[in-house]
């Protein structure tokens, strides 16, 4: 086991469809995410999380650790021309790294959407320098993979089953 390992940090920690299914099989190591790209065997949907020392977060971390980090998946994969046509790497942050924007928070439900954060999305079908200022939250990627790929929500009472906010 990985001593920096973050287990609450997995987004899908408390998904009992993911870590009771057959899913739960496919929570892999960093390195086996560098091996799938380095054999063309990516799967069609990967979630990649720093460890503590590389994600950013004030305290254990720096904005150049978890950019050197951001810069060595993409590079992988840009390596490897005919996975990088088909793919997007959406960089995004939790809790925004302690630098979020303190607008507005959607009252979706009891606790509202969190704070506004960035997302990036690095992709042959991004605009390159394009800036979108389209309302999005951490369940829109979620909600983009369901929709993609026919998957029904998470659960009954997830996120992704709220309508987009506004």
């Amino acid at each position: 086991a990985n001593e920096f390992y973050c287990a609450i940090c997995n987004p899908f920690q408390f998904s009992r469809s993911i870590m009771t299914g057959p899913l739960k099989n496919h929570l892999q190591d960093l390195d086996v995410f560098f091996s799938d790209v380095n054999t063309g065997k990516l799967p069609a949907v990967s979630f990649v999380k720093p460890d503590f020392l590389l994600d950013s977060h004030p305290g254990t971390s720096t904005p150049p650790l978890f950019e050197a980090f951001v810069q060595r998946i993409i590079a992988a994969v840009q390596s490897k021309p005919g996975i990088w046509k088909n793919t997007a790497i959406l960089v995004t942050f939790d809790e925004s790294g302690g630098t979020y924007d303190s607008g507005y928070i959607q009252p979706i439900d009891f606790f509202g959407d969190g704070p506004r954060t960035v997302m990036i999305a690095v992709s042959p079908y991004s605009k390159p320098g394009h800036v979108d200022h389209s309302y999005s939250d951490h369940a829109s990627i979620a909600k983009f993979i369901e929709l993609n790929w026919r998957l029904g929500p998470l659960s009954k009472r997830s996120r992704d089953n709220l309508p987009n906010p506004k």
